[in-house]
């Protein structure tokens, strides 16, 4: 998971935040996350800020809404106290039960296309044209060149099993960066007035006050930030514990409310200490099947996270050329749930692969869900399929059409 540390900052930075105090936060609440799941839920359940939810924070909220950062902080920490309020009054379990299992897939699919186009676009492989939108970037560029390296090595490390691939990746690429002079970097007096840039500069207030769609912008800002999260956290749930032999035989989870509880906590101390959502990491499995089965396994990442944060004013030493190869990965890596889509099936096939090809071609996770949801209920009503139980689908429905016509309005 270390290579959050340097991946993260490196995205949040794009939206004006400050790198290493990003990176603090980072660790810092990836740090006291892992251990309270630990002492609370006894898991082998490590958090950190997630991917895809940082993406989403960068360039649909800051850079395409125009929302200051702070304010987007704020966002954040309303979608931890609402999945906290929904995870108390059991309607955590509604929502999860009212979108089909192959939306979720594609929800996981699309971002990682998304994280994907990212790297793709730090690393100048893909670049903006007015006649295609897209092209091939200059791979004779030296940060091109210099990405392609490092995604080739951390490939090869990946096939060949390596632990720390990753991580081994965006250090070796950056210090390629340094010995070809790409990267430039002066060292900053280091201190906590510094790395504590970013702590308690959340505006919740200007959270209630977005410009333009105000309330209507708010909620949707918070519902995606909620909606991701709980379907992330849901499904590396279910993998990291199915793989640690935790289920019951009937497939229940113990202790799943502490889980919950505990990460919902966690969302909303790493907006108070300056961070996008944070949440269960998949890479717990790692840990799994090296023997953790307690909450010791948390724990003692968590410390380590902690400790990391020592490093924190380096950060700002990473090239995006470095961290580019590791998003290219990860988004592959993030395309695996797609296969659970049955795509002879139209009911399963369209609605799922609208939602995979707006996330990434809208830069928004908010329009892959729309168009999702709204298409999945479109054919439940064009089939005769409509329940009673379904009410909370249509409800989505309507409400992600109202928000296309508010959009079309403005």
């Amino acid at each position: 998971m270390a290579y959050i540390v340097a991946v993260n900052p490196s995205i949040l930075g794009l939206a004006g935040m400050p790198v290493a105090a990003v990176a603090a936060a980072t660790c810092f609440s990836a740090g006291i996350a892992s251990i309270l799941m630990g002492l609370t839920a006894n898991v082998p359940l490590a958090l950190a800020p997630g991917m895809g939810l940082n993406a989403y924070f960068t360039f649909t909220v800051v850079q395409q809404m125009h929302v200051a950062w702070p304010t987007a902080l704020g966002c954040v920490f309303l979608s931890g106290c609402c999945f906290m309020l929904l995870t108390l009054a059991g309607v955590r379990r509604m929502i999860v039960s009212a979108i089909p299992p192959s939306l979720f897939a594609a929800v996981a699919g699309g971002i990682g296309l998304f994280i994907a186009f990212i790297g793709l676009r730090n690393a100048g492989v893909v670049v903006s044209n007015p006649d295609t939108s897209v092209a091939l970037g200059n791979l004779k560029a030296p940060g091109a060149a210099l990405s392609v390296l490092g995604l080739v090595l951390i490939v090869a490390l990946t096939a060949w099993r390596v632990k720390g691939a990753m991580l081994i990746g965006i250090l070796a690429t950056t210090a390629a960066g340094w010995a070809i002079g790409l990267v430039h970097f002066t060292a900053q007096p280091y201190g906590l007035t510094e790395l504590g840039k970013t702590a308690f500069a959340l505006d919740i207030p200007g959270a209630f006050r977005l410009g333009g769609g105000g309330l209507l912008s708010m909620a949707e800002i918070v519902f995606v930030f909620l909606f991701v999260d709980v379907f992330d956290n849901i499904g590396t749930l279910v993998a990291v514990t199915r793989r640690a032999g935790l289920q019951t035989p009937e497939g229940e989870i113990p202790n799943l409310n502490r889980i919950l509880i505990a990460d919902a906590a966690a969302s909303m101390i790493g907006a108070l200490a300056g961070t996008s959502t944070v949440t269960s990491y998949v890479e717990s499995a790692a840990g799994v099947q090296a023997g953790g089965r307690t909450g010791l396994a948390a724990i003692v990442t968590g410390l380590l996270f902690l400790a990391t944060m020592l490093a924190a004013p380096f950060a700002q030493a990473v090239p995006l050329a470095a961290t580019a190869p590791a998003l290219i990965l990860v988004g592959a890596l993030m395309m695996a749930p797609v296969a659970e889509i049955a795509w002879e099936d139209p009911v399963q096939a369209i609605p799922g692969f609208l939602t995979l090809i707006m996330i990434p071609l809208t830069f928004s996770i908010a329009n892959g869900l729309a168009f999702g949801v709204t298409a999945y209920a479109a054919i439940k009503l064009i089939r005769r399929e409509a329940r009673v139980g379904d009410w909370l689908l249509f409800l989505l429905a309507a409400l992600f059409v109202a928000r296309f016509v508010y959009m079309s309005a403005a």
